[in-house]
């Protein structure tokens, strides 16, 4: 289901009318129902013939103070996926950097309990990150996942316990 509703922002976006999530760019917060935002690194090359570039992007600290990075996925160049954990409150926290701010594409950061049927995400025309969203699963799976334009990628049933 999730990826129907991002795909419908998507259309919607197309058409020129999208809402961007409140406090989309607002200051860096520590609760988790806060958004913020902090500073990135600017992307860095590699060698020719090396592959890919992988996005120089760190993670922004926008889940908050206790959070500590605990995966990543890569949009192809255009970001990075950030999954976080604190271990004090037994929140997961996902938030969508992209590599190279600028002009607003469609971005999303999602994650989900394993098994729920509800999830949280952020998704819309952004600059610079998606997210953050929150669930709460200590000693539980999770499905989080990242979008940003074209690249999408998620891990389900993830990071138990």
């Amino acid at each position: 289901m999730k990826k129907y509703i991002a795909l419908a922002a998507v259309a919607v976006a197309a058409g020129g009318t999208l809402l961007a999530a409140p406090g989309a760019d607002a200051a860096p917060a520590a609760s988790p129902v806060a958004s913020g935002v902090a500073a990135q690194n600017a992307p860095r090359g590699a060698a020719p013939g090396a592959g890919p570039v992988v996005p120089a992007t760190a993670y922004n600290g926008a889940c908050g103070s206790g959070y500590v990075q605990k995966d990543s996925m890569a949009l192809s160049t255009l970001g990075v996926v950030y999954l976080t954990y604190n271990s004090s409150n037994g929140y997961n926290c996902v938030v969508t950097v992209r590599a190279n701010p600028g002009t607003k594409l469609y971005m999303e950061a999602g994650v989900q309990l394993y098994g729920s049927d509800t999830y949280k995400n952020d998704f819309g025309l952004y600059t610079t990150y998606a997210g953050p969203v929150y669930v709460h699963a200590p000693g539980q799976c999770i499905n989080w996942w990242g979008h940003i334009d074209t690249e999408f990628k998620e891990k389900d049933k993830d990071h138990c316990g």
